[in-house]
């Protein structure tokens, strides 16, 4: 798998590097980019053999909020035969390894995982990434986390875990801190099966009764800022987890991908000035992944397949970027002038942003410019 196979013609800095399950996790963690929910009742085994959406790289079946109750055995069942059929498919030469996006299942609750975990096979497990967790916190995690390292005992294979942070006792600030404490000791102690910590925007907005509207973020949102800010406080420390954004709820779908002038070095600017790029609903998604680079997140949960080139498109990183990351991880120490010539690096006080930037370099390439983000996105699919 690699990104940005929706726009082949696209000419990179760097190219992107190929990725699968079995990729490094120090790479790994940078990879995910869009993560798109699906109800894991419906039959996505089609449109994978297929290759039907060449863009995405990392696929959720859902059985929780995305699927009824009553259909949860259902969705096992579904979920379970597209895994032996994709597996299959690959050992027989008709599917490509390389077209394989990443997939994870999101479990309702412990009870739920051990069921869909016993009715696993390791001809199964080949084709499955990891557990997305949800509502995960200090009290459950450790059980989440047990049960998914007998797994991987069991098959010997490598099964991640994805905590989604997105439970009351983070919203409310009484009990955030120390619940947040909580949980880095269990993300500490199962480190190397940790893939990404998720976070749940929706969640954290119902507590207060908000909604953010198409216009603004969830940045704008003071009591959703704050959990944000202070999950990226615990957890985001010295690079020690990849931390995704929360899903935008907006979408409509761009019949045409036109435009009569490219910005040719400016995207952000465009964006912040609220200058129209696409349409408002897709320009609201690019505004926030602005933010949330500049906040330290890497890629984000997205809900609607028209997102998820978007959201990897910004995630690229420019020749600027890299080519700093790269002065300040080959200098010894002190302060440097920028190879541009337009700013300072430190190198100590930097390092943790450089390492960051060649993550996302590695996962999604380099670009020239930021007017090359929109040439990168702006295909016809």
């Amino acid at each position: 798998m690699r990104h940005h196979l929706y726009n082949p013609e696209f000419k990179f800095v760097i190219n992107p590097e190929n990725f699968n399950k079995y990729t490094e996790r120090e790479l790994l963690q940078y990879c995910l980019g869009a993560a798109m929910y699906m109800p894991g009742f419906k039959d996505f085994t089609p449109k994978i053999l297929n290759n039907a959406m060449p863009g995405l790289t990392t696929i959720v079946l859902c059985f929780e909020d995305a699927c009824p109750e009553e259909k949860v055995s259902v969705a096992m069942e579904n979920v379970h035969r597209l895994l032996e059929t994709v597996t299959d498919s690959v050992e027989n030469g008709t599917l490509d390894a390389g077209k394989v996006p990443l997939i994870f299942v999101r479990i309702r609750n412990l009870a739920q995982f051990k069921v869909f975990g016993e009715q696993l096979t390791k001809k199964q497990v080949r084709s499955l990434c990891g557990i997305n967790f949800p509502k995960f916190n200090a009290e459950n995690g450790y059980e989440y986390y047990a049960y998914l390292q007998d797994l991987n005992n069991r098959f010997d294979e490598i099964l991640y875990g994805m905590p989604i942070i997105e439970d009351p006792e983070v919203a409310y600030k009484e009990t955030r801190m120390s619940e947040l404490i909580g949980i880095k000791k269990i993300l500490d102690k199962y480190h190397d099966l940790v893939l990404q910590v998720r976070v749940g925007g929706t969640d954290f907005s119902s507590v207060f009764g908000v909604r953010r509207g198409v216009d603004y973020s969830i940045y704008d949102i003071m009591t959703v800022r704050e959990c944000l800010s202070d999950i990226i406080n615990v957890c985001g420390r010295n690079n020690d987890y990849v931390i995704s954004g929360p899903v935008w709820e907006y979408f409509r779908a761009p019949k045409e991908m036109m435009f009569k002038e490219l910005p040719k070095h400016g995207l952000e600017d465009y964006l912040m000035k609220r200058l129209p790029i696409v349409n408002n609903e897709i320009d609201g998604l690019l505004r926030e992944v602005v933010l949330d680079k500049a906040n330290g997140f890497v890629g984000r949960t997205v809900i609607h397949p028209t997102h998820v080139k978007f959201v990897n498109a910004l995630m690229a990183v420019t020749k600027e970027e890299y080519d700093d990351a790269s002065q300040i991880l080959g200098t010894g120490g002190g302060v440097v002038k920028s190879s541009g010539g337009n700013k300072m690096n430190e190198i100590k006080p930097h390092t943790n942003w450089a390492k960051k930037v060649m993550g996302r370099a590695r996962a999604f390439g380099v670009i020239e410019n930021e007017g090359a983000y929109v040439k990168l996105f702006a295909v016809n699919e």
